[in-house]
């Protein structure tokens, strides 16, 4: 009897034509670390009295589709999350490709991922899938990934898997010794860590239907915010803190190869931090910053992305 193992779990995402349909082709094998994405179906215990001390049979509740997968920031696959988080970007150069994608879309593309363990065998699809949130951590060590929040329409389940021969692309890492960050244009010094997180803060359509699906959902006030943790050497993002200007944030990673992405927060606000002394060792302060957009309506977020591939 075979036993499903995570080693030998495989995932592919395809962008949807019209929402909650897979498409009959184009898929993408896509890395990822680990899964949560899933369906679950909560059954309802029988509240009705006259029939003894044992209850009467649950009935099934409402239909969830929903999860997150953990995936490494490369310089290729990490572009289709992107995609689902701000929309199609807009592509130029001719190898290598810069791709940009912005904040402020109202309209978000759809797509159907398809988890699959051969071994047992057992391969779900999840349609009407939309990036709810990414984020991730920036440090002096470890392995990069990002967290990626997912919202689907439901799930689907097969023993063979519905997606032929999906494509493959080219794993290039970035490695947090590829990070920097950068405040108006200059390296942040003593920074000892960074997060950062943008949300679509996705309102799913929850109306009655025979199958227990989500209509849809639809993007609502975007959130781009996180913190940075720095030694505290000077008194200038405290005094900014005070002030209450704006800076621009930029948080990138670069390949020697050329391959590289950037994420442009142009209108970064800092609240007054806790300076706390916990022993004798130097003292760190963090600031959680908010985002907000630009003044003169010009998107609060851009991901910028440079690789070889000609168009997501």
């Amino acid at each position: 009897m075979a036993r499903a193992q995570g080693a030998r779990a495989q995932m592919a995402l395809a962008f949807e034509t019209i929402y909650g349909t897979p498409p009959a082709s184009g898929f993408t094998k896509m890395p990822f670390a680990t899964a949560s994405l899933g369906a679950e179906q909560p059954l309802q215990a029988s509240e009705l009295l006259g029939y003894g001390r044992d209850p009467l049979e649950p009935i099934k509740d409402a239909l969830t589709a929903d999860g997150n997968v953990v995936v490494p920031i490369d310089a290729e696959a990490y572009g289709f999350w992107m995609k689902g988080a701000f929309g199609a970007p807009t592509t130029s150069g001719e190898g290598p490709y810069t791709h940009v994608f912005e904040s402020g879309n109202w309209s978000l593309p759809s797509f159907s991922v398809e988890v699959g363990m051969p071994e047992v065998p057992s391969f779900a699809m999840y349609s009407g899938c939309m990036v709810d949130s990414f984020s991730w951590s920036m440090g002096r060590s470890g392995l990069l990934t990002s967290t990626v929040e997912l919202v689907a329409q439901g799930e689907d389940l097969s023993t063979s898997t519905q997606i032929g021969t999906p494509a493959t692309l080219s794993l290039k890492r970035f490695g947090h010794y590829n990070g920097s960050v950068e405040r108006n244009g200059v390296n942040i010094g003593n920074i000892v860590s960074a997060e950062l997180t943008y949300q679509n803060n996705l309102d799913r359509i929850e109306t009655i239907r025979a199958d227990g699906k989500i209509e849809g959902a639809d993007p609502s006030i975007a959130a781009m915010t996180g913190n940075i943790t720095v030694r505290f050497a000077d008194a200038t993002l405290l005094n900014q803190a005070i002030g209450g200007q704006a800076c621009a944030l930029t948080f990138g990673y670069a390949l020697p190869t050329g391959e590289a992405l950037t994420v442009s927060v142009p209108r970064v606000f800092l609240p007054r931090p806790r300076r706390e002394i916990s022993g004798p060792q130097g003292v760190q302060v963090t600031f959680a910053w908010q985002a907000a957009q630009q003044a003169n309506g010009d998107p609060m977020v851009s991901v910028t992305i440079v690789n070889g591939i000609e168009g997501y």
